[in-house]
């Protein structure tokens, strides 16, 4: 029997999606820019893969490739454990978080100028934000909140916009595994659904191998999410709806709960000219594997 799913069409999942994608931009630097590429090099890691990793991961500390795959999920096993924990070895977490933060700030003030002189004026609503959200059960978001803030303006918007959107992944990542889905298979019904990623960016970029893939499309499609020619069925279609609309629910308490609807919509007034500025300099790729669309809806 098909479980129902309801689609949440309210005021503050469509405010939660938009945040999102007002601050993910900035946040996503760390990924792209040559200046965070190279300040990981230069720290020690070897290896754009290893950077990715011990960059995301160093505010949980020299953790064990365990720890990184249960956080990240949507990784091949290997691909972690090729980075981690050899990485520690090369670079402390706290070299690398510096390493991270300067390097994100000096891409950003690059990349979207107008930072600097928005940046003084964003930090206290997302602090109140931040201050707000519970971190039970997301070990990401609560790693990156305890860490010192910044001094530098820029760079300390950078980790406010990170640790808001480690907040968003880690209850995202317990609402899929809550749903029975493991890596591979959020992949697969991502790349399936409309306006996802290509299936060669998503397995190249998450290590899993066309065995994996097509092991992963069995599955679904025995549990009658997928179709045979590989599109979601109407099941399909709504446990994607279900996961995406919770995962905006989960996000957005602590904007409702710290700020005004017009500190609110300021916000998202002030983080959308700094998030545009990042998506019109070419640095992130669109489509990518974060389902970051290339301008705001």
């Amino acid at each position: 029997m098909d479980k129902a799913y309801e689609a949440d069409t309210s005021p503050d999942a469509a405010f939660a999606r938009t945040v999102w994608q007002a601050m993910e931009p900035l946040h996503a630097v760390t990924y792209f820019s040559p200046e965070s590429r190279e300040a990981n090099r230069a720290a020690g890691l070897r290896g754009f893969w290893m950077g990715y990793f011990a960059a995301r991961a160093a505010p949980l500390g020299a953790v064990a490739a365990g720890v990184v795959e249960a956080a990240f999920h949507n990784f091949h096993p290997s691909m972690v454990r090729r980075a981690i924990p050899d990485a520690w070895g090369f670079a402390t977490p706290k070299a690398v978080i510096g390493a991270r933060t300067a390097a994100a700030a000096t891409a950003l003030r690059r990349l979207a100028p107008s930072t600097a002189a928005a940046a003084p004026g964003l930090l206290p609503l997302l602090a109140r934000v931040i201050g707000a959200a519970d971190g039970a059960g997301r070990p990401l978001f609560a790693a990156n909140r305890d860490l010192t803030a910044p001094e530098d303006p820029v760079a300390a918007l950078w980790q406010a916009t990170t640790t808001l959107r480690e907040h968003r992944g880690d209850a995202h990542v317990a609402l899929l595994t809550a749903e029975g889905l493991d890596g591979c298979e959020v992949h697969v019904l991502f790349a399936a659904s409309e306006g996802g990623a290509p299936t060669a960016t998503l397995r190249e970029n998450r290590g899993w191998t066309e065995a994996d893939w097509r092991a992963a499309a069995e599955r679904l499609a025995a549990r009658g999410l997928l179709a045979t020619d590989g599109s979601l069925t109407a099941q399909g279609r709504a446990l994607r709806t279900h996961v995406e609309a919770r995962t905006d629910a989960l996000a957005v308490r602590p904007y409702r709960e710290a700020l005004s609807a017009a500190e609110a919509s300021g916000l998202v007034t002030a983080l959308r000219p700094l998030s545009d500025e990042v998506r019109d300099s070419g640095t992130i790729p669109f489509p990518n594997p974060m389902g970051l669309p290339p301008r705001r809806t």
